[in-house]
């Protein structure tokens, strides 16, 4: 068999070593980490959870999946569903400063991190260019944005999400590392640099490269289309979108330019102990600041939403209603639009989707 590296110094809620090739002692992070990130990943994860849930709820109630946006929507939740389910499994490890549920379970929490993380990211690029279809080429958009289109490249996006996590999947690897085991990544000897380099690079294509350029070229369109004909539903319509995408960039980036400078610190400052040190710092800092993106979108949904906001209002009212049996008069909400059931036309979706 062929013998296998292992990233020894492996931080549990990601796939990227912090090793050095000098011998250089980290027992002030990792404790540092260990009493912090458990308490913050906690109220992340009830948090996140709560958010995304109502959030799918109120899509399945309210909006019932005819539009192409919202089927988008609803995908973006389980992504940072699906991304939330790991994070019991990390907080555990943090506390216990050790990997306890066995190799499948690193091989399957490992990958589906990653899962929820890529699919997240196109979900979002699917969003930009649905606004973009549906704002600058509104004709070609009343041919393909239909609820079996986005049917089907919702479920492209999974597999393609899957693709990307795929080395998750395979190399995560329970591995004894000194006093205890660890879940991190094992890569052939002869390749194992080649790999590192390979996540590193991956992750900043698909994770920061990739959907800033889509964003750039499709808001560059959209204004354009925008500063010709000024209509206030256009406006509405591609707000949301925008700053689900802007906050995105600023959650992830900090993390992505950091994982890129410790992937390559052998090219900065090989040898420098005290810089690899912040370096691991600086990944634990953007980590989580990666992981309170969970719990950004229903909040974004809630303060830009004008629509979300009455759905939500309509939601808590009604369970408030059924817990005290009886009708609520001091908690006012906006009447509702008629649901009609007949499904609207791809017109009226181009700029009525969404909250």
């Amino acid at each position: 068999m062929e013998n296998s590296t292992v990233d020894m110094d492996y931080d549990a809620t990601t796939e990227f070593d912090y090793g050095t090739s000098a011998p250089c002692e980290k027992y002030n992070v990792k404790a540092l980490a260990t009493q912090l990130l458990p308490p913050l990943y906690s109220l992340v994860f009830i948090v996140g959870l709560v958010g995304n849930v109502v959030v799918a709820l109120i899509l399945i109630k309210y909006k019932r999946l005819r539009i192409v946006t919202n089927i988008y929507l609803l995908n973006l939740a389980f992504s940072d569903l699906l991304f939330l389910f790991t994070l019991p499994f990390w907080i555990h490890t943090e506390v216990k400063s050790e990997w306890v549920f066995g190799n499948s379970m690193c091989k399957f929490v490992s990958g589906l991190y990653y899962m929820g993380l890529y699919s997240e990211i196109f979900f979002i690029v699917l969003l930009t260019v649905d606004r973009y279809l549906a704002i600058v080429h509104a004709v070609f958009a009343l041919q393909v944005r239909t609820v079996n289109f986005g049917i089907m490249t919702s479920a492209v996006t999974w597999g393609l999400a899957g693709l990307a996590a795929l080395p998750s999947f395979v190399f995560s690897t329970s591995q004894r590392s000194l006093e205890n085991h660890v879940c991190s990544p094992v890569y052939p000897d002869a390749k194992a640099e080649n790999w590192k380099h390979f996540r590193t690079l991956k992750m900043n294509l698909l994770g920061l490269i990739f959907p800033m350029i889509v964003m750039v070229v499709c808001y560059a369109g959209i204004i354009k289309k925008l500063l010709k004909c000024r209509n206030e539903k256009k406006y509405k319509a591609v707000r949301l979108i925008f700053v689900i995408m802007i906050v995105f960039f600023l959650f992830w980036t900090p993390y992505n330019l950091v994982l890129l400078l410790n992937n390559f610190q052998m090219y900065f400052f090989e040898g420098e102990c005290e810089k690899s040190k912040q370096l691991d710092i600086a990944m634990q800092v953007t980590e989580v600041i990666t992981f309170i993106h969970c719990c950004a979108n229903p909040v974004i949904y809630a303060f830009v939403g004008e629509r979300f906001q009455k759905y939500l209002c309509h939601f808590f009212r009604r369970r408030m209603a059924v817990k005290l049996g009886k009708h609520i008069p001091l908690f006012p909400c906006e009447k509702l639009e008629r649901v009609s059931s007949v499904t609207p036309s791809t017109g009226e979706q181009d700029l009525s989707g969404g909250f």
